[in-house]
């Protein structure tokens, strides 16, 4: 199968009605999309990712609106927080309707749902007469792409089109809630901070991103976003760096006088411009032959503590 990168929506849509598989880009990082109802479809996001179907999907909409068939329920409280974050990097736990086939759940009976903010991609979806299905586009466990040249990297001749909209501006996934016991829960930590959800609520939610009984949702796994060039966090008291050791440094301010082979992802500190760079970054480095990567811990709060989250999760893989 040949790959083509282009900016032709028709295109896209016309292969979409016919049950292939589209990367498409989100403010988030880009996705690989395909007909929600249409089972064989779905089953191809798996092939091409290598990902297993006990992993739910989740359903892309060019509406808060337009959700509403689709689950059975939509809590005031989520809906609330749809209305001020949405269109945007945020993913509601629902129940969901019969319209929605359990290959999307895993055979659960709740669905994860969201509205993506990039003009490109709801301009694609309000054109269509069915909700997308879209993990992130790269091959299961990988890092995340961001650009259409990262999804090209890990799916060429998986897939027959990837929309370029340019690089995602948020540049990690959405986060995850839900509702458990009429209080807000994250599943997983990404773009929206647990501070602005905090000033919406009036409380911080609770964090459960944590496997315990299966996968609830995406990015629940111990392994993932990983490289292939093994990772660590820096321990400067810990490890002996030597020359075949590639880094990444979260502020250029911070490490001016540094000798290090490394990339910055923000000149002077700015969590949400290391958070739009930390994927660019990895897959930069992973393609520069070093025998080891070190990357610096970011604050623990903010966005800071979603891109350690999801650096906790690539580094598993090698310790």
């Amino acid at each position: 199968m040949k790959t083509v990168i282009g900016t032709d929506i028709q295109q896209a849509i016309s292969l979409l009605k016919q049950g292939g598989t589209v990367a498409i880009p989100t403010e988030t990082v880009y996705g690989l999309a395909a007909d929600s109802t249409n089972e064989d479809a779905v089953l191809s996001i798996f092939e091409a990712k290598g990902r297993p179907t006990s992993n739910p999907l989740i359903l892309h909409f060019p509406s808060i609106e337009a959700i509403d068939p689709y689950v059975s329920d939509f809590p005031e409280e989520l809906k609330r927080l749809a209305t001020f974050f949405c269109p945007g990097p945020l993913t509601f736990i629902l129940p969901k309707s019969s319209l929605v086939p359990s290959i999307i759940t895993a055979g659960q009976e709740t669905v994860a749902v969201r509205v993506p903010e990039h003009p490109m991609t709801l301009e694609l979806l309000q054109q269509l007469d069915f909700p997308l299905a879209a993990p992130s586009a790269n091959r299961y466990g990988g890092i995340s792409p961001t650009t259409a040249l990262h999804v090209e990297m890990q799916l060429s001749k998986r897939i027959p089109y990837i929309l370029d909209g340019g690089a995602c501006q948020t540049g990690l996934e959405s986060t995850i809630i839900g509702l458990a016991e009429k209080k807000v829960i994250v599943y997983r930590l990404g773009g929206i901070s647990l501070e602005q959800l905090e000033a919406e609520l009036g409380y911080v939610p609770e964090v459960k991103n944590e496997l315990h009984h299966g996968v609830r949702t995406s990015g629940m796994v111990k392994y993932h976003y990983a490289t292939e060039t093994p990772l660590f966090f820096m321990n400067p008291k810990r490890d002996a760096y030597t020359d075949k050791d590639g880094f990444i440094l979260f502020s250029k301010k911070e490490h001016q006088n540094t000798k290090k082979a490394a990339i910055f992802l923000s000149e002077g500190g700015e969590l949400s411009e290391a958070a739009k760079n930390l994927y660019a970054a990895l897959h930069e480095m992973d393609q520069k032959g070093y025998a080891r990567i070190f990357i610096e811990a970011f604050p623990n709060d903010r966005l800071g503590k979603t891109m350690n989250d999801r650096l906790k999760r690539a580094t598993a893989k090698f310790s």
